[in-house]
């Protein structure tokens, strides 16, 4: 059994707006002894700001906190958790997904999904909102970029994108390449038989809550069964705060199969909680 890993993963609106604080925030991440320190990538987001209805939330760009977390860290792993690829060029995420990769010494982890909600990401702004046009563009923004990511001329027809012999240099630094966890509502079973293809799995529980250990442990099982084997493949599990390191709940999730414990605290004073130890 692989140890677990604990990471944080908080949001890129809100109380995280700041670039400059997520970076110190990310520092500290380190410092406390966390192994990964990831952002979520929303480019519209309404919630709730203390005293006022529901409203649109001050944001900031993900790939730019991505960068200033890269920067003031040495050691954590950090990435987009998660990206919906479909509303980007393939071709530009290539770019800056290496450009993350090699300023950071191979530290970048990729977490992919289709992106939630589909109406805030998607239909405000006039793109195609249905699960299924969304998933083709993820296959096939995956395989572009990694078709990309592996230097050389790179050749691909797809229903929705191609391309004609384009290199895109330097490569990253992770080889064969950059690890892509994938995220998926469980119960289902396209999201993972995708995440099967690839490095991670991150599954979200359709109830809007955490996976319990069952549940992960039903995923790991689903996916063990396409692979064959689990050898260096990561089962990313939502976790909060009861489930800190030593309590009883991370050890059911370890014995479930879990290599990842990630807490997503939506406020600061949650964060400065497991900050704090």
């Amino acid at each position: 059994m692989r140890p677990v890993r604990y990471g944080i993963s908080i949001p890129n609106f809100g109380d995280y707006a700041d670039v400059r604080e997520v970076a110190a925030l990310a520092a500290r991440a380190e410092e406390a002894g966390f192994d990964g320190f990831f952002t979520w990538d929303h480019i519209h987001y309404t919630g709730w700001m203390p005293g006022g209805p529901p409203a649109p939330l001050p944001a900031s760009d993900p790939i730019v906190a991505l960068t200033a977390i890269a920067l003031a860290t040495e050691r954590v792993r950090f990435g987009p958790m998660v990206m919906p690829l479909p509303r980007r060029r393939p071709w530009k995420v290539a770019r800056e997904t290496v450009t993350l990769d090699r300023v950071s010494n191979g530290r970048l982890v990729l977490g992919v999904g289709l992106g939630f909600p589909a109406d805030e990401e998607y239909g405000r702004f006039g793109e195609p909102a249905s699960d299924h046009g969304r998933a083709e563009l993820l296959d096939e923004g995956l395989e572009v970029l990694t078709r990309l990511w592996a230097g050389g001329p790179a050749s691909f027809k797809g229903r929705h994108m191609q391309l004609d012999g384009a290199e895109m240099l330097p490569g990253p630094v992770q080889q064969p390449r950059i690890p892509i966890w994938c995220a998926g509502m469980w119960p289902g079973s396209a999201p993972f038989r995708r995440a099967a293809k690839w490095d991670g799995v991150f599954p979200i529980s359709a109830t809007g809550g955490l996976c319990t250990p069952n549940e992960v442990r039903a995923v790991r099982d689903l996916i063990a069964a396409r692979r064959g084997t689990m050898d260096g493949y990561d089962v990313v599990a939502g976790a909060g705060v009861d489930a800190l390191r030593g309590s009883r709940l991370e050890r059911e999730y370890a014995d479930a199969g879990a290599t990842w414990l990630m807490y997503s605290p939506y406020g600061r004073a949650e964060l400065e909680t497991l900050l704090a130890g």
